[in-house]
């Protein structure tokens, strides 16, 4: 009875969170309603390549709901948006996600190191971590409806480490997406040039936001001249060994993994299995993403990106590679945006019920 009274008031609570509603993967409750009701939580359990959900919504007066598929592929992006000046171009365009990067460096090349929003080898810029989070927290509350979600690159440990107390004060008063990336573990193709983040502290950093999408990767080698990568079975391997022994399968937190399109493109039955591998703990998702010139299969790359879904998969790529892929995304996301805010929100009630139920048992 008690277990059955709290997972209703964490729905009741999930589906108030900044007048949003809920997606859960292939599924989008929109609310038409000017009246919350009390209505019990349905568990929804779906096969072995996808995951147990949460469905909770806000119904009108008649009871209805409203279900769409989302398309995740369809969510726009501002990437590497590390001045002032981008930031504020980010803002005022139509884009649901900001992604940026962060390094330990200087403020306008004076005073202290700090994490600053730069891409290495800079290590100084105009704009701090803790601007670049209290400007974006500033737009979007005066833009509900149309807020900005964030995707932070951290690009060592100790610049994450180093931004902590930042991040302790910032994220838990956020009511929309925060992304929390990473490259953790050495990839294709021998790609030795770049040292992974230390998976262990990472993890344990980001063990204090229940709410932050894991997005954890590979470092990668890539080019125009590339045809020929993958991601490897051992690889692959040691992500989920990584995963593992850090019992992120025990918190439930969301998961995704930035893949680079023309390395992804050739790694269908990896990234398959690694995801299956995932999914019965915590919701995961694939990032495709791409740097401008990479070379890319197409047709590979559309047929990867179908084999999951568009409900499965996000797409943070140059304009001329989206164009190529012809998804049939028109116009913004509005609606499919929500399942960013869900995407979180959903396993961090899983944890709540969790930790709950354990409590008793003990």
């Amino acid at each position: 009875m008690k277990g059955s009274m709290i997972i209703c008031m964490l729905a009741c609570l999930a589906v108030k969170i900044n007048g949003i509603a809920l997606n859960v993967s292939a599924y989008h409750y929109e609310l038409q309603a000017n009246q919350l009701v009390n209505v019990p939580v349905a568990i929804v359990l779906q096969d072995q390549l996808d995951y147990a959900l949460i469905d909770m919504g806000r119904f009108n007066k008649t009871g209805k709901v409203v279900s769409k598929a989302a398309n995740l592929t369809a969510i726009s992006w501002a990437h590497a948006v590390n001045s002032q000046q981008l930031l504020a171009e980010a803002l005022n365009a139509d884009i649901d996600m900001i992604e940026a990067d962060i390094v330990l460096g200087q403020l306008n090349g004076e005073g202290e190191q700090l994490p600053v929003m730069a891409h290495p080898p800079a290590n100084i810029s105009d704009l701090t971590l803790e601007d670049f989070l209290h400007q974006i927290k500033a737009h979007n509350e005066v833009h509900e409806g149309a807020e900005k979600g964030v995707k932070l690159d951290f690009k060592s440990i100790e610049v994450f480490e180093g931004a902590l107390d930042i991040l302790d004060a910032t994220i838990p008063k956020m009511s929309y997406p925060i992304w929390l990336n990473a490259d953790i573990i050495n990839g294709p193709v021998e790609a030795l040039s770049s040292t992974p983040v230390d998976p262990a502290r990472f993890f344990a950093g980001c063990m204090r936001y229940k709410q932050a999408v894991l997005s954890i990767g590979w470092t990668t080698r890539w080019g125009p001249d590339y045809r020929e990568g993958m991601y490897t079975d051992a690889q692959c391997s040691a992500m989920l060994q990584s995963i593992q022994d850090n019992n992120v399968t025990s918190t439930g937190q969301p998961i995704t993994f930035p893949v680079r399109a023309g390395i992804a493109a050739q790694s269908e039955e990896q990234l398959h299995k690694l995801l299956a591998s995932v999914n019965s703990t915590n919701e995961c998702t694939l990032t495709i993403w791409s740097s401008a010139g990479d070379y890319v299969d197409v047709e590979l790359l559309r047929k990867l990106i179908f084999s999951f879904g568009v409900e499965r998969v996000y797409l943070d790529v140059p304009a001329e590679l989206a164009a190529q892929l012809d998804l049939g995304n028109t116009g913004k996301a509005t609606a499919t945006f929500n399942s960013l805010v869900s995407f979180g929100f959903v396993s961090l009630c899983f944890w709540a019920v969790s930790s709950w139920l354990q409590m008793q048992l003990k």
